[in-house]
């Protein structure tokens, strides 16, 4: 088994990867049998969220990995370091001094899958759609700053800004801003169920079984014209249960990728070196854990509580004895290798201390032991989140000032109960759109946000988010973005634990294997070739 470490550095405003290769030669072949690639990530259809893959609605990773593989956007983050580049796009670029007019041309000669033109007015179809259709999800919000979409022939896109926002060219890197055609997507209504049509570098069918997809079946779109290269003619990706289940199948040769999410244990087996035909690579990552409040609750409303939950937690001791070395402790919402990051949570409360905690409560008037029921995800972020809830559920009794009781759910049933306000305090993953802070305070803090959460913050919203994003040298956005940390480690409508790192693994005849996922958890199924054993 060959260990690979993906080296990461913080450059000046973003995080992006340096490429390494992995697993062979990187000219892999382009034909052959389909690359199988594993997931414990479930697609689910419910009443609640009978439209799970549509970019109008989908906002979640494994999602937006179905749908950055077949539905096209204007730019596209890159794999190598650097700001977005165009992608649908033939060219981008703000077109004023004060970053609010965005102008985009199109390729020449882009097509649908199903052979219709793709126009600038479906471009300006698809984002409107979004916005109007503006999904419970919250996903919309990552359009706020769009005031108007102007067409100019049948390749020109400008869109006109309400505020400032050097961050815009990501945005239209999400999948929210895919586009889509007219033909298939209703211009006021979701689209229910698995279909997905667009012009991106492949074409999918799902197997759907009880509502869930069971697998997925990518196949090279003829008619796609874009930046990215093509590697393989054909992946599949198969969900399964849990972490287990997928190590098996790539033990047997079943499956010839994995990807999120291996457990903690099944990834220091491969760092072993007990499997010589299976490669792992491991990178910096940007995905962060985190306890999140419903402000309004009882439990929860007095900040005290929320304050003092922050004072007694033990992050080094959740990440040792859950995570290894595989996740370090976090004190914000902003990962610690992205610019503008501070450690304001520790700067507040420093190092676990129950009496200090126990001040907190006793100056608020809040009797103790507080009760309340932590709520976690058990299928949507791995294996070790109900041994990481137990943890904090220790901690949190262990101090004598509240009594917690913790209870799982599965994600179709946990994301719709915490987005109605069900929970008081509940468990919660970010994988970031893109890698940039603003990416980490908005989606939380901004109106609209994707938590549903009723904290508000006037300052924040009015002032200190618009400041932050009129800064193109993100280094600039640091002061605001410190003002806002320090603001939410004050009032704790969220609580930062852990920041991860990610892996893949692959059987050693796979090619690419080290471009799979970007810093932003992307998985870039296009990257992937099948070369030579060994």
């Amino acid at each position: 088994m060959n260990r690979k470490t993906l080296v990461l550095p913080a450059v000046a405003g973003l995080l992006t990867p340096v490429l390494a290769a992995c697993g062979g030669s990187d000219s892999g072949s382009k034909s052959g049998n389909a690359i199988v690639v594993g997931t414990t990530d479930r697609f689910t259809a419910t009443s609640d969220a009978p439209a799970p893959l549509d970019p109008a609605y989908a906002y979640d990773v494994g999602t937006w990995n179905i749908l950055r593989q077949t539905v096209q956007t204007l730019m596209t983050q890159p794999k190598g370091e650097g700001d977005p580049v165009p992608e649908a796009a033939e060219s981008c670029s703000f077109t004023d001094s004060g970053n609010e007019r965005y102008a985009c041309k199109l390729r020449d000669g882009l097509s649908f899958a199903n052979g219709d033109k793709v126009t600038a007015e479906d471009v300006k179809f698809s984002i409107e759609r979004a916005l109007r259709i503006k999904a419970d999800s919250g996903v919309a919000a990552l359009l706020n700053t769009i005031d108007t979409v102007e067409t100019q022939g049948d390749r020109e896109v400008i869109f006109h800004l309400k505020t400032a926002d050097a961050t815009f060219p990501y945005k239209l890197s999400t999948p929210v801003a895919g586009i889509v055609d007219p033909k298939d997507y209703a211009k006021g209504k979701l689209r229910d169920g698995f279909e997905v049509d667009g012009s991106g570098p492949y074409t999918v069918k799902a197997d759907v079984k009880d509502n869930a997809i069971v697998s997925a079946t990518f196949t090279k779109n003829a008619s796609y014209k874009g930046s990215l290269k093509v590697n393989n003619d054909q992946v599949v990706i198969r969900s399964f249960d849990d972490a287990d289940a997928m190590g098996a199948a790539i033990d047997k040769g079943d499956i010839d990728v994995m990807t999120r999410t291996m457990s903690p244990a099944q990834i220091d087996k491969l760092d072993s070196g007990s499997d010589e035909n299976v490669d792992l690579v491991d990178m910096p990552g940007l995905e962060i854990r985190y306890l999140a409040f419903n402000t309004n609750a009882p439990t929860v409303k007095n900040k005290a509580v929320r304050q003092a939950m922050a004072q007694v937690i033990n992050r080094g001791e959740l990440v040792s004895k859950v995570y290894g070395t595989q996740a370090e402790p976090l004190y914000s919402l902003v990962p610690a290798t992205l610019t503008g990051h501070s450690n304001s949570f520790f700067n507040k409360y420093g190092d676990p201390n129950v009496a200090k905690a126990k001040d907190l409560l006793t100056k608020a008037g809040v009797t103790a032991p507080v009760k309340l029921t932590l709520h976690y995800t058990t299928d949507h972020y791995g294996s070790a989140t109900k041994q990481e809830f137990e943890i904090l559920q220790k901690q949190l009794n262990g101090s004598g000032l509240f009594d917690v009781s913790i209870q799982g759910h599965p994600w179709a049933t946990f994301r719709p109960a915490e987005q109605k306000g069900r929970y008081d305090v509940y468990g919660m993953g970010w994988f970031p759109d893109f890698p940039d802070a603003d990416n980490y305070v908005a989606p939380f803090l901004d109106k609209d946000n994707f938590l549903g959460s009723p904290y508000s913050n006037s300052t924040i919203q009015r002032t200190l988010i618009p400041e932050s994003r009129r800064e193109a040298d993100r280094l600039n956005a640091t002061k605001s973005l410190t003002e806002i940390q320090d603001t939410v480690a004050e009032d704790v409508p969220v609580l930062p634990l852990w920041q991860g790192k990610q892996y893949v693994a692959a059987r050693d005849d796979i090619t690419g294997v080290s471009y799979a996922l970007n810093s932003s958890s992307t998985l870039q199924l296009w990257e992937l070739g099948r070369g030579v054993s060994g």
